[in-house]
């Protein structure tokens, strides 16, 4: 993507997850962030470039910190439109609007823009104007009450999956309208990407199931995923995940384990009959798995070529030895010393050298780089910042601000 840039006006997760895979695939994102900072920034736990979350964000990307309350920090936004491809933004749709950054201000500061919001809710029904974050989209798209299907309350997935799965919605949104300028359309184009449809289309893939033939369907979800033993499984010492899933494997499982009772039965080699009986299934891999150790069953079921995989911590995926050798976790830019792991892009390109990432900028680090780029002078720039429209990273304002993220 190098050649595209970027504007950004974003903060915590879903916007700014977005903008770092396409700052990680070579697009100049400029993020604009208020003089306090991305919320982010004082999310815990705070290194010394910042908060984790924030950091794991914000890479490969260049930061302006403006004041955009004021007359002067929108007109430096605007600038900065005229001259991008893409205007990326996590804002609701009135605030954008009165920032003069909506998208008929933005297609006449820039008529060929890309303007892309990422926003809770589509803005073709009813619920466009409400608030929306992770946990509020899990609860709406029926993710947090798929728990209810084994007898517990709703739970939240423990991770921001809403934002994370918005965010690469997004993207493709974006890669898209990319691909139809480069075959020639000209004019500027709009892109909503709502999280509450995002999810509730992620969601229901395969939970949509009878629901897709009316009311002569079999009702709602996959039912092999709502089976009560699909589970990890408890070896002897440990937890493991096993998952037969063609004929072939289901057979050689079952004959490994000694249970001709099962291959010798009559529906065993239809895969309709087998598929209805998949809950009883799982629940003869729990008995059986119980018997060996998880390391026995790992190298078992690795010689019968049946997937499976131990139950890792996160704690233990530090120390995974895969990624181990692919140096996931190393750093490799200029990190702050204090920043010992990082994660990376993991898309592998063959054939295209990966430069070295540049860590999330402190707060106002490029400000000074971005408005001489856009044409102000030396003395406007420091006029503005005496009048504290923007932060050029001089001074560190959060602890001013207060601003705070948890």
């Amino acid at each position: 993507m190098s050649g595209i840039r970027v504007v950004e006006l974003s903060a915590v997760v879903m916007g700014p997850f977005a903008g770092q895979i396409l700052a990680d695939l070579g697009a100049e994102v400029i993020k604009i962030e208020p003089l306090g900072g991305d919320i982010a920034r004082t999310a815990a736990p705070v290194g010394a470039g910042g908060g984790a979350m924030f950091l794991n964000n914000n890479r490969n990307k260049k930061v302006i910190a403006v004041d955009l309350k004021s007359a002067e920090g929108q007109a430096i936004a605007q600038r900065l439109v005229e001259e991008c491809d893409v205007l990326l933004h996590n804002m609701r749709v009135d605030a954008i609007e009165r920032l003069g950054l909506g998208f008929e201000a933005a297609r006449a500061l820039n008529p060929a823009i890309i303007h892309c919001s990422a926003i809770g809710f589509g803005q073709g029904g009813r619920y466009r104007d409400l608030p929306a974050f992770d946990d509020i989209i899990q609860a709406a798209s029926g993710l947090a009450g798929l728990s209810t299907n084994f007898g517990h309350d709703p739970q939240f997935v423990p991770t921001n999956l809403a934002d994370k799965v918005g965010a690469l919605y997004t993207v493709y949104g974006v890669l898209a309208a990319l691909v139809a300028r480069a075959g020639g359309r000209r004019e500027a184009m709009r892109i909503e990407a709502p999280m509450f449809e995002a999810v509730t289309s992620f969601l229901l893939n395969e939970h949509l199931a009878g629901a897709t033939f009316g009311e002569t369907g079999e009702g709602m979800g996959y039912k092999r995923l709502f089976a009560r033993d699909r589970r990890p499984y408890r070896t002897l010492d440990g937890w493991l995940a096993v998952l037969p899933y063609t004929q072939p494997q289901w057979t050689r499982f079952f004959a490994e384990a000694g249970r001709s009772d099962i291959l010798e039965a009559p529906w065993f080699a239809d895969p309709v009959e087998r598929n209805r009986r998949i809950g009883a299934l799982y629940g003869e891999l729990s008995g059986i798995l119980a018997t060996r150790s998880t390391r026995d069953w790992v190298e078992t079921l690795t010689r019968l070529d049946i997937p499976c995989s131990p139950v890792r911590s996160m704690q233990d995926l530090i120390d995974d030895p895969h990624l181990a050798d692919i140096g996931f976790f190393t750093p490799s830019g200029d990190y702050p010393p204090d920043v010992t792991r990082a994660l990376p892009q993991p898309v592998v390109f063959e054939g295209v050298e990966r430069v070295p990432d540049r860590a999330a900028p402190s707060l106002g680090a490029d400000t000074r780089e971005i408005l001489a780029a856009c044409g102000y002078d030396q003395r406007q720039i420091d006029g503005l910042a005496a009048r504290g429209v923007i932060h050029d990273g001089a001074v560190a304002l959060l602890a001013k601000t207060g601003s705070s993220a948890s």
